[in-house]
């Protein structure tokens, strides 16, 4: 496995970026990972690794590079309350646009990579970036051939970029990845986005995830299990090759 770790120059600065890709056999199918709000980490890392183990050239972008910051720590001990109180304001101040315009110099980056295939690009967004990898689908549209949302927020707004209005605006297959108990994409969003995409299938598809709660898929994670979590990798991996 090759790793590497770079700044990718954006609009606003550089974006610290960790890419991972197999040794052999490339060019490579080039999937985006947008991470949750809990910043870079370990865990996101080995989640990359595990879609580059099957072929991929997997791009994690720190989405917090504006405000100076890759990686917040430990959410446990006597620091919590401050931790997740900056992880808040970190992910307010965040915006669709901002985020698509990294997308775009992601984009012009992995052109510049003989290891990575030109064409078609995958998008998993997880918790917050759920949105931001629907929203590459239907900013790119001739681009991002395929995007993931696992347990992501705002799935059903008001604004002209919500998620639930992307399958008018991209030819992309696009998958929902929602959780049963989740304070933040509860029953009645996860409803209203299912109604507004039911007319959609096959390129559309919401899939509730009975008994787990948001975070199921992180290992970190109080939430994780390990059943629903193979179960998101499964569905992963057939939409990244049905379409990559």
């Amino acid at each position: 496995m090759i790793e590497q770790q770079l700044d990718i120059p954006t609009r606003d600065g550089a974006t610290t970026t960790f890419i991972c890709h197999p040794e052999r056999g490339g060019p490579h199918p080039v999937i985006l990972f947008y991470m949750d709000a809990p910043a870079i980490r370990e865990e996101l890392r080995d989640m990359c690794r595990r879609l580059a183990s099957a072929g991929y050239y997997v791009v994690l972008p720190n989405l917090y590079y504006r405000s100076g910051v890759m990686e917040l720590g430990s959410f446990t001990g006597p620091n919590d309350g401050a931790t997740r109180a900056r992880m808040m304001e970190l992910m307010a101040s965040l915006t669709i646009p901002l985020i698509m315009s990294d997308t775009e110099a992601l984009l012009a980056f992995i052109d510049s990579q003989p290891a990575a295939r030109a064409g078609s690009v995958g998008a998993v967004g997880y918790c917050m970036s759920g949105q931001y990898a629907v929203n590459a689908a239907t900013h790119f549209p001739g681009r991002v051939t395929a995007a993931a949302s696992i347990y992501g927020v705002r799935l059903v707004t008001d604004q002209p970029d919500s998620p639930h209005l992307a399958p008018a605006k991209t030819k992309a297959e696009l998958y929902f990845a929602c959780a049963e108990t989740d304070h933040w994409a509860p029953p009645e969003m996860v409803e209203a986005l299912s109604l507004a995409v039911a007319d959609c299938a096959p390129q559309v598809e919401v899939e509730l995830y009975p008994g787990v709660e948001h975070g199921f898929a992180f290992p970190g994670r109080g939430a994780y299990d390990r059943h629903a979590a193979e179960r998101h990798w499964e569905r992963l991996f057939a939409l990244f090759g049905r379409r990559l």
